[in-house]
């Protein structure tokens, strides 16, 4: 039997990524940058779906391949109803969910699914997505808050933490599920999520106005001042700036880290001080994350692009070093993490999940 191709499709706030691979080998992985200006010309996500597309077939193409050399499409997925961990089969059903953003959000990811499902359907092809934005695990706790009826959603880099999660405990010679840790996904967005013995039970939702603002978003800020701000702008714009208008993007009208921090290098105070509150408030976050867990931390894991900044590691080893031992993973590992675990289900190790169009969590039955 030949070796299957499985290409992986990952859209991110600020790039498109795409793996190639041939079983468990990577023949290629490659990245393309979209920095905030030039995604400013989509409404919304659903109309960056023919650019992205364009993004993955030239890609493949510049590899040497084309999509019909492939034999699984995986996405990268989210915006849909909330979801459990694991392997999802995308069905019409999953795909229309997410193209309409049931779940209440508006993110790139959600492209990963919409892509996979639209190229699998055109070459009859088994297509997938795993641990997509919205999987749930939240402890009831995490989820009420002052109004009645409202709820916390859970939105968070699932993908990448539960991978780097289980990445950490393996090297430290223990189970995933034995373990509480506090990870860090620290990219075009941020989210800190306290995992609790194998389950998300707590997190920031980053594309959600909540948490440390990023590149791309802009982070808690207290109602009254956004109801201030919401005299002179409308809900559409502050809409964008919870995912791709906020943060550096309002500050310097570039998402791009690496021009901010060239800032940072010269000494720039404005860039500096953006710079350093960040770092700052990604350090609160793990403390109030630390506190869900009451104190029993057995590590604090610092992933995504931006922890390539040495003083972004500095500065919170600085402040909360104290908690637990910091480790730090540069990058992500989510390629890997969408791959393998479909591998397994194509060889009858593992059972997919099918998607319920229903939400995890829809309300306690006691408030109404």
């Amino acid at each position: 039997m030949s070796e299957r191709k499985l290409l992986v499709i990952n859209p991110g706030s600020t790039s498109t990524k795409i793996s190639l691979f041939s079983e468990r080998e990577n023949l290629f992985t490659e990245s393309v940058f979209h920095d905030a200006p030039e995604l400013m010309n989509y409404p919304t996500a659903n109309d960056q779906l023919p650019m992205r597309k364009k993004v993955v077939i030239s890609i493949l193409e510049k590899h040497g391949y084309s999509l019909s050399d492939v034999d699984v499409f995986i996405g990268r997925g989210g915006c849909a109803y909330s979801q459990k961990s694991g392997v999802m089969v995308i069905d019409k059903t999953l795909r229309d969910d997410t193209m309409n953003d049931v779940g209440g959000s508006d993110h790139p990811a959600k492209l990963g699914v919409m892509m996979a499902y639209d190229f699998g359907t055109e070459f009859n092809k088994p297509m997938f997505t795993v641990n997509p934005t919205n999987v749930d695990e939240f402890i009831p706790e995490a989820r009420v808050t002052g109004i009645k009826g409202l709820y916390r959603r859970a939105q968070t880099h699932a993908l990448n933490q539960k991978a780097t999660a289980r990445m950490h405990a393996e090297k430290n010679g223990r189970k995933y599920e034995d373990m509480n840790l506090i990870v860090c996904h620290i990219d075009g967005g941020i989210t800190i999520t306290a995992h609790e013995k194998g389950k998300m039970i707590d997190s920031t939702e980053g594309a959600g106005g909540d948490g440390p603002f990023s590149p791309t978003r802009l982070g808690s800020i207290p109602i009254i001042e956004v109801l201030i701000f919401l005299k002179d702008h409308s809900i559409e714009e502050m809409h964008d700036m919870c995912s791709r208008d906020g943060g550096f993007v309002s500050h310097f009208g570039t998402s791009n880290s690496d021009t901010i921090h060239k800032k940072v290098e010269e000494g720039d105070r404005h860039a500096t001080l953006v710079w350093n509150t960040v770092i700052y408030q990604i350090s609160k976050s793990i403390g109030e994350m630390a506190c869900v867990l009451k104190g029993k931390v057995d590590g604090i894991l610092l992933t995504g692009g931006l922890v390539r900044f040495s003083d972004i590691v500095e500065g919170i080893e600085d402040r909360c070093s104290w908690i637990a031992p910091v480790s730090v993973y540069p990058g992500e590992v989510e390629q890997e993490a969408m791959c393998y675990p479909v591998l397994d289900v194509l060889d009858k190790k593992r059972e997919a999940n099918v998607y319920t169009g229903k939400p995890v969590f829809s309300g306690f039955d006691f408030i109404c």
